[in-house]
């Protein structure tokens, strides 16, 4: 079993801007500029992509896409939370049998269970599956925050292998880091420090907008180039700061969008960003052009 690490790109699902159906042809071009860039893992259904947008048949078919468009190209991530346990379960079988390379999993949201429950819950998806699972820590959006000393016990559940951390927080990436634990950093605006701390990789959806630079940051930091590391980061930060300021998706696709990356907009009701917005992403981009 290979390991996760790198730049996982939690790519933008394309709808038609006249019908809000799933768009194939721009998603499956899209795949192909992430792979072009050298992007090391993909995942599809994530936040980024809008998965609280898509029916679950519409999850199913688009990790099925992937798996047979990416064909080993890069590591597979899909998401496949749910609030109820058995679908998860089920969600979770259906990645692993079309090939995906890992999961990840939220715990329950929206007045979801406590501390036992939620152990409960990825008890049965990860004896559910034979591939790893990436815990999915985003406090902000699931209500319930999977702290060092929860994911400790996570780790001892076989498959789980990774943790996703959305918190923003440096202190937390350090203590999870300090654990023992595969952390990739979730938060877009420390992707750099992220890298410098340990973490295995970068689950960056800011790098659907500059998946080469994205990748070129990991490659320096790899290969411990840290000056050439910090200069490349300078011309990223603007844009990376301000999707953490704004609605993030819109901010995301509007900036792929901008720099050549056609992806459309978000699937109705979130919107688009209005003029001044626009105008403001267009500055944070300039030192990318």
């Amino acid at each position: 079993m290979s390991e996760l690490k790198g730049i996982c790109t939690p790519i933008c699902t394309t709808f038609s801007k006249t019908t809000q159906a799933f768009d194939e042809t721009a998603f499956l071009k899209h795949i192909d500029t992430l792979l072009k860039a050298g992007v090391h893992i993909i995942a599809v259904c994530g936040g980024t992509g809008e998965f609280p947008f898509l029916s679950a048949q519409e999850k199913r078919s688009i990790a099925e896409l992937s798996a047979k468009h990416i064909d080993g190209q890069a590591k597979l991530i899909v998401q496949t939370s749910a609030v109820m346990t058995q679908e998860a379960i089920e969600f979770s079988q259906h990645a692993e049998g079309i090939g995906a390379d890992a999961l990840l999993v939220l715990p329950p949201y929206f007045e979801g269970p406590d501390e036992a429950g939620v152990i409960y819950h990825y008890e049965q998806v990860a004896q559910a599956v034979d591939i790893p699972i990436m815990a999915y820590n985003i406090p902000l959006h699931s209500g319930f925050d999977i702290t060092p000393e929860l994911f400790y016990r996570l780790r001892s559940i076989d498959n789980i292998r990774y943790i996703k951390d959305s918190t923003g927080d440096m202190l937390r990436l350090e203590q999870l880091l300090l654990s023992g634990a595969e952390v990739f950093n979730g938060s877009d605006y420390l992707s750099l420090y992220g890298l410098l701390a340990g973490c295995a990789g970068c689950f960056w959806g800011g790098s659907n907008a500059m998946p080469s630079e994205a990748v070129q940051l990991y490659n320096l930091c790899s290969q411990q180039r840290y000056a050439e590391a910090l200069a490349l980061w300078r011309r990223m930060r603007p844009a990376n700061v301000f999707f953490w300021t704004h609605a993030f998706n819109p901010s995301v696709k509007a900036a792929a969008n901008m720099l050549g990356h056609e992806v459309g907009e978000c699937r109705l009701p979130v919107m688009p960003l209005d003029d001044q917005t626009m105008n403001e992403l267009s500055a944070a981009l300039e030192p990318l052009r």
